[in-house]
């Protein structure tokens, strides 16, 4: 995939906090096609590289639309767009990416907490075109941290905006809202991470299946390192052994010896790094793949998951 030269048309405040960036190619070609619950990679300011989420109609092609939250806890990719980014700078963007990606279902439930709206407003946008079955529950702390809130009221009876400092009476009923859906609908959540687990620990004690329920984090919560031990990562092409430090990850440790794999994030979110294991058990500090698949300890991301013992067997 190829990198993306883009000019920044528009920058718009939503909400407290919230800015939207509209992107078009600088040359004013067509941008390349991208479905509902797709990212892009922006390259920004300072040498970082972060992930947001495409929040416009997926059927444009002369546009992308991010929104970015200032988050007091950043890495330094969301202060930079606050900061740094205006109208008519130009960025380098990747092609758009899915890995979450709307499945078909007799009903789509929609739940998205505060930034979490992005994928979910562009999956809403594609399922009214389509004439698709859906709604849409969006949680915020107050109407003045509530992005995009005229287009989805757009949406109709379809949606409901909860508020943190609303009355009672109009906040997430989510045991309601989950019994009430037909047989066969998808959830698919993105926000918070405490919003999500919430989420998704309320379907499963509602006997959801579990791959009805569709999850995609912004980011990892801090992780206790402190009981960290050293291992070792072989590559099976070469046979080459290197050692892991118990404060280093595997990607940092394999680019110290010239063995380059593709990160993004640096969280276990986004899926760019994800690596085949052929050999020895994998401690899963991701929040990409599922409880299934960890379980089948052949993949894991080299970006920020470890080893359990004192080998890992990569297919590099």
């Amino acid at each position: 995939m190829s990198d993306i030269q883009v000019k920044v048309v528009e920058r718009r405040r939503e909400a407290e906090g919230i800015d939207s960036f509209e992107l078009a190619r600088v040359d004013g070609s067509p941008l390349p096609a991208f479905s509902a619950g797709s990212h892009i990679d922006v390259h920004v300011p300072g040498g970082l590289v972060r992930q947001y989420s495409l929040c416009n109609d997926p059927l444009e092609r002369h546009r992308y639309r991010i929104a970015v939250l200032r988050d007091p806890a950043s890495r330094g990719g969301s202060t930079s767009m606050h900061d740094k980014v205006k109208a008519g700078d130009t960025l380098t963007i990747s092609e758009p990416r899915n890995h979450f990606p709307l499945e078909h279902a007799p009903h789509i439930l929609l739940l998205a907490g505060g930034i979490g709206v992005t994928p979910l407003l562009c999956m809403a946008q594609r399922l009214a075109t389509s004439g698709g079955s859906f709604e849409l529950h969006y949680c915020t702390r107050s109407l003045a941290r509530t992005a995009f809130e005229r287009e989805v009221a757009a949406f109709g009876e379809r949606t409901r905006i909860h508020l943190d400092e609303g009355d009672a009476a109009q906040k997430l009923d989510l045991p309601a809202v989950l019994a009430a859906q037909p047989p066969g609908a998808r959830l698919y959540v993105c926000g918070p991470g405490g919003f999500i687990d919430f989420v998704v620990k309320t379907a499963k004690d509602r006997a959801w299946p579990a791959d009805h329920v569709h999850v995609e984090y912004f980011g990892a919560a801090p992780a206790d390192t402190t009981g960290d031990q050293a291992f070792q990562v072989r590559l099976a092409s070469s046979g080459q052994t290197y050692a892991v430090a118990a404060d280093q990850s595997v990607t940092q440790a394999l680019s110290a010896h010239g063995v380059e794999i593709m990160v993004s994030c640096e969280q276990g979110v986004c899926g760019t790094c994800l690596t085949r294991v052929l050999e020895g058990e994998c401690d899963h500090r991701d929040y990409y793949l599922t409880d299934e698949e960890r379980a089948a300890n052949d993949q894991f991301m080299p970006c920020c998951s470890r080893a359990k013992g004192p080998l890992l067997v990569l297919d590099l």
